[in-house]
């Protein structure tokens, strides 16, 4: 039977009850708003750390990573239910830090990655990834795990997330989970609670779109605008006039920098809007081994 779970506010606290915790430690950081994407990463983190092991998650949502104002006030924040998924998958301890403590007033420290964010996200989100590597090394240097485990729909995070612990000689590795999905195709999303019933009912066209244009990988074509225009068509074909679309690219799935030839390990990345709100997904043309 799982000890009942633990939260924590403040960074002493939690580093107070993990000093003697039973390894290994695993860890999911989360901004809320869970879902069943979420769910699988706390059950992947109960698997790693077994039954004698720690699993910590935090909810935090955080500021600095938010380049849309509106965006960041209109986050979901269910805590209790939040609190309840994370009973129900076996998490000893959570973490609930407050912006205020969380960041110093006078902080003068960010963490900046310059190759991986020069596409896809990185170029429409002005400073939205040295916001999420600074929470993720503060997170990771109070946490102390031996992983911690991330969803693949972020891709770019994933990999920017990756490269900061392989170049800061971090020492924890880094567990990525397959995109989770609705029946229809549509990427979980914390963000997806926020569509209308008929952006709902329409957005698994940008997963179909990506699936389209990566069918195309059987005729043997090299050529990456033949894949971007087939994703474009797909994408735009009677949409709503609330779709826009903000980027759709085609990148080395490890640089994530533009490919001249669909010969390597690449994937077609693509965030849409749906008035206001933002939905991203990807698929994989050529898988890495």
């Amino acid at each position: 039977m799982n000890t009942p779970l633990k939260r924590h506010v403040s960074v002493d606290s939690l580093r107070q009850a993990l000093a003697f915790a039973p390894r290994p430690l695993t860890f999911v950081p989360t901004m809320g708003a869970l879902h069943e994407g979420h769910r699988q990463l706390l059950r992947a983190a109960r698997e790693k750390a077994g039954p004698k092991g720690t699993v910590v998650a935090s909810i935090f949502i955080n500021p600095i990573q938010f380049d849309r104002p509106e965006d960041l006030k209109n986050y979901p924040q269910p805590l209790d239910q939040d609190l309840f998924h994370c009973a129900q998958e076996g998490v000893d301890h959570v973490f609930l830090p407050q912006a205020e403590s969380f960041y110093c007033s006078d902080r003068s420290i960010t963490v900046t990655e310059n190759l991986l964010t020069r596409h896809l996200c990185g170029s429409t989100r002005p400073g939205h990834f040295d916001g999420v590597l600074t929470v993720v090394l503060k997170l990771l240097n109070i946490v102390q795990p031996d992983c911690a485990v991330f969803g693949q729909k972020d891709y770019q995070q994933l990999a920017v997330i990756r490269r900061m612990v392989r170049d800061l000689n971090l020492s924890v590795s880094i567990v990525a989970y397959p995109t989770v999905r609705e029946k229809d195709g549509l990427a979980l999303s914390s963000r997806n609670r926020r569509l209308t019933p008929e952006q709902r009912a329409d957005a698994p066209r940008i997963h179909r779109a990506l699936l389209a244009a990566r069918d195309l990988r059987v005729t043997g074509q090299q050529n990456p605008e033949v894949y971007l225009q087939a994703a474009r068509h797909h994408l735009l074909h009677e949409a709503p006039e609330t779709f826009s679309i903000d980027y759709l690219q085609l990148v080395d799935s490890d640089t994530l920098q533009p490919v001249s030839k669909v010969i390597a390990p690449c994937v077609l990345a693509a965030a849409c809007f749906y008035g206001e709100v933002r939905l991203i997904d990807n698929v994989e043309l050529i898988r890495s081994s």
